[in-house]
């Protein structure tokens, strides 16, 4: 499965290119093995932004990957770049799953029910995952999927 895709962190300053593939085997027992890469270019522009971002508001967004242990206890998770890549390949997991699982809903309710299905997915990651409210989301997405219809 190849398709273009808005990247999750607002890079448009640059970024170009975006590739998505998805590889599923079959590996028994109703279960199935998903390979699942993305890559996209950037320029200065892009780089820039990304460099803003890690300094600014993604300074204490983390990955997924252990990294060590706060002096409480807890886990510390991997950060920067590292930590962008793991939070959007997770995110790009759960929209997958949030289609394949809104398939056999009818089709006039197959949209709202992939929104949703995402965004509680995405909230059982808050540490990593959680960017904005339910409702601010939905309306977001229900906007961005308006718009793609007006352009097709």
């Amino acid at each position: 499965m190849h398709h273009r895709a808005a990247p999750l962190v607002d890079l448009d300053a640059g970024t170009r290119n975006y590739r998505i593939q998805l590889q599923a085997v079959p590996v028994g027992n109703d279960r199935t093995f998903l390979h699942l890469t993305y890559s996209y270019d950037y320029g200065l522009a892009g780089r820039l932004a990304m460099k803003t971002y890690l300094a600014t508001i993604g300074r204490g967004k983390v990955g997924f990957t252990p990294a060590g242990k706060q002096p409480s206890g807890q886990p510390e998770y991997i950060g920067g770049m590292r930590g962008v890549v793991e939070r959007n390949a997770m995110r790009y997991y759960l929209a997958i799953d949030a289609y394949l699982g809104a398939l056999a809903a009818p089709p006039p309710v197959q949209l709202q029910k992939r929104l949703h299905s995402w965004f509680i997915a995405t909230e059982q990651y808050p540490r990593q995952l959680h960017e904005v409210n339910r409702t601010a989301y939905i309306d977001m997405k229900r906007s961005e999927y308006r718009r793609q219809q007006t352009a097709q």
